[in-house]
């Protein structure tokens, strides 16, 4: 029997290939929306450990269910602030991180 050796590629490569490369507007896009997927994932899993329905969430935070319920399935933009208003009515903590890239900035006079 032959010993044939398994031929593997990492996402990154496939990602650039069928997406595009980093800084591309279609990979660009695409990342944008793969944080929206997590951060919706993210709000639905902490308000599960919550033992909270949407529609209570929403309460907390001052908009219908509905709203929570996009926001979860990554359907909306969502308001940065209602956001933040999520995770406080979840007692969760945030971190943000911003990060420059190799744009030089110029501030006029």
């Amino acid at each position: 029997m032959e010993n044939k050796k398994l031929n593997t590629t990492s996402l990154e490569v496939l990602i650039d290939k069928h997406i595009g490369k980093i800084g591309m507007p279609k990979r660009d896009a695409f990342e944008y929306e793969l944080q929206l997927d997590i951060l919706g994932e993210t709000i639905k899993r902490v308000r599960k450990e919550r033992n909270l329905t949407q529609e209570q969430l929403g309460k907390l935070v001052g908009v219908k269910k509905a709203q929570i319920s996009k926001i979860e399935n990554s359907l909306t933009d969502a308001r940065f602030e209602t956001i933040l208003k999520v995770f406080k009515a979840l007692n969760a903590k945030v971190n943000f991180n911003v990060e420059l890239m190799d744009q030089k900035l110029v501030i006029g006079n």
